[in-house]
């Protein structure tokens, strides 16, 4: 009986293994099969192989860009509709005179990625203070007659967000019609709240966006999240950038990195139209509400020009063109003749776009990276620092923001260019997160951005090579560990 008993349990542990072997295989052969970059396939296909039972379970929660199917089909339902509009919007607003040079190819490359034309005729305003950048938000929702449109990624009660609470309950008991979108993560601190329920209450609308739940996680993937920053009021003025509703001298305070130092731009012009449509569009897929038969009730509308500033208004995320702004970005570095200067808070690049960066800085351009010295996450920290030794080598200047969390997003080519918004330079703003940018053709305002990259730098150091060298081997050892993990970060 006791040989019977042994024999049983070799059987169902030779089983079982046979059985998580089998999983481990089919799915290492899946990950291949799907043809994703070499870095991210040997980062799966560790996990999967190394970890029994777990890297399954690890790969099928995080490991495929499922979107769900509902939202998949609304996607795919709102292409036809979509297009039209970029047709229509492209004929209202002609730009005849397509540039060569870094302009005309990176027009072109935007315009093939995402579809979007660029528009004439805007007027821009660079707004590098977070309590500037509330007092004029404030200022239009109080002025605001008829929608204000709110999209977040994270919205977190106290100090001045609550004076936005207050316009916006007295915007929608005159009669104005305020919708608030949220990330289900990132705005957790507001859903269920009593500023929530205030909001409610006085009838604003608040939906969170890809909600995390049980039930979520057999039909899509957990950490898609919706990263954009936009504001619209009245359909004639909006906002986007890289700050959160979210007062910097409360935010994080307890995590050691300082205040969060942020930019947003206010846009007027036919760009504020784009704008309005990326977030309806955010809101429909949670909504269903129809936003596309009915535009007039949500304020989508053609718009007289207000200035001289070209402006090409760039989506990105799942269920769009597969890493689009990834390939507007490295577009951009190929074509810079001159100068590149790169703020980011988050780098964790693949090796596509460390080839650019070191393309560039090899044929003469003056390539500088800006980064925050203490992010507010050490193995994302680590992970971009274990790049610095290979850049610097190549010849691109690396510089550590010492005044704070560095959060604004911002390129800068050739001191003619801008491209601004909410993405940073890491796989996860390229390929999970829901983004939005800009891409200004206009010295004036990529020279404004550039200064705003000057203050910056003169709170910041830059690394030198042979120092950075020198560095204890227990810091290279970890940031080499970290580098092994940043396809997954």
């Amino acid at each position: 009986m006791l040989r019977e008993l042994f024999s049983d349990n070799a059987t169902l542990t030779w089983t079982l293994i046979a059985v998580d072997w089998t999983i481990r295989l089919l799915l290492g052969a899946r990950i291949i099969l799907r043809r994703s970059s070499v870095g991210f396939t040997l980062a799966w296909l560790a996990v999967v192989l190394l970890l029994p039972v777990l890297g399954a379970v690890i790969y099928l929660l995080l490991g495929e860009r499922r979107l769900g199917t509902r939202r998949a089909r609304r996607i795919a339902e709102l292409r036809a509709p979509y297009g039209r509009w970029l047709e229509q919007l492209a004929a209202d607003f002609p730009v005849n005179h397509t540039p060569g040079g870094p302009a005309g190819l990176i027009r072109r490359q935007a315009r093939g990625a995402v579809g979007m034309p660029v528009l004439p005729g805007n007027t821009l305003e660079l707004i590098a203070d977070a309590n500037r950048f509330l007092d004029r938000l404030l200022a239009d929702i109080q002025g605001a007659a008829s929608s204000v449109h709110l999209e977040f990624y994270i919205w977190q009660p106290g100090g001045r967000v609550d004076d936005v609470c207050d316009a916006l309950v007295s915007a929608q008991k005159r009669g104005v019609k305020c919708r608030i979108l949220v990330d289900d993560v990132g705005g957790s601190p507001l859903l269920g709240s009593e500023q929530h329920q205030r909001l409610t209450d006085a009838g604003v609308h608040v939906v969170p966006m890809l909600e995390v739940g049980v039930v979520r996680t057999m039909f899509a993937r957990l950490d898609l999240r919706n990263h954009r920053k936009i504001a619209v009021i009245d359909g004639a003025i909006g906002y986007t950038g890289s700050q959160n509703m979210a007062d910097p001298q409360l935010f994080k305070q307890s995590e050691g990195v300082g205040e969060w130092i942020d930019a947003m731009v206010r846009v007027t012009g036919p760009a504020v139209e784009a704008l309005q449509v990326t977030l309806l569009a955010d809101w429909e897929f949670e909504t269903h509400e129809g936003v596309e038969r009915k535009p007039e009730q949500y304020d989508v509308k053609r718009l007289s020009p207000t200035g001289d500033a070209l402006v090409q208004v760039i989506p990105s995320g799942p269920g769009l063109s597969l890493l689009a702004i990834q390939e507007i970005i490295l577009a951009a570095m190929y074509a810079a003749e001159s100068e590149l200067v790169l703020t980011s808070p988050y780098f964790i690049p693949d090796e596509a776009l460390i080839k650019a960066l070191l393309s560039a800085a090899a044929r003469g351009v003056d390539v500088t990276l800006m980064v925050p010295r203490y992010p507010d996450s050490r193995i994302v920290k680590w992970a971009g620092e274990s790049y610095f030794e290979e850049l610097m080598e190549g010849g691109v200047k690396v510089h550590r923001y010492e005044g704070g969390m560095l959060h604004t997003k911002a390129i800068v080519i050739d001191r003619q260019i801008a491209m601004f918004g909410s993405v940073n330079l890491d796989m996860r703003s390229f390929y999970l997160n829901y983004e939005i940018s800009l891409v200004v053709y206009d010295k004036d305002f990529a020279c404004k951005l550039r200064d705003l990259q000057q203050q910056y730098l003169k709170s910041s150091q830059q690394l030198d090579l042979e120092r950075w060298m020198a560095r204890p081997a227990l810091l290279r050892f970890a940031q080499q560990t970290a580098q092994l993990l940043s396809p997954l970060l």
